[in-house]
């Protein structure tokens, strides 16, 4: 029962990113190619939100949905972090025409040859368990 708030959460927020077109592989090319502010607008959207809740998160002190105290570690900054990691989500997203969140979005969509992108993310995660200590941070 505790696992069905976070399905109907992910239902909803899936049927969000549906009707808002966000898993559109052609609104992601019109991104790609800057014909088309809707996604850049989106995600301008979400990274507003996200820098105005974390802030209200630490400055109050928010817990979970669980009561549990939530905690944000700081993280060193690091150039080649985000530039090599950046290059390498954007070109996989360029390439298959879906981020990680919207992926399983085009499955319940009935999608089908996602699934073979998701196999390859997973397979990438895996590669980089594998290589972490290895690449820089």
């Amino acid at each position: 029962m505790k696992f069905l708030r976070y399905l109907l959460i992910g239902a909803i927020f899936g049927i969000t990113l549906a009707k808002a077109e966000v898993i559109s592989w052609f609104r992601i090319y019109e991104m790609f190619k800057f014909q088309s502010f809707h996604m850049y607008g989106v995600i301008g959207s979400a990274v507003v939100v996200g820098i105005i809740v974390i802030q209200l998160i630490k400055r109050n002190n928010l817990k979970s949905i669980d009561g549990e105290p939530i905690n944000i570690p700081p993280k060193a900054f690091s150039w080649a972090r985000y530039l090599i990691g950046g290059t390498i989500f954007g070109l996989g997203w360029a390439m298959t025409g879906a981020c990680p969140g919207p992926m399983f979005i085009l499955v319940g969509n009935g999608v089908g040859v996602i699934l073979v992108v998701i196999l390859s993310a997973v397979l990438g995660t895996f590669v980089y368990g594998k290589l972490k200590d290895k690449l820089p941070h």
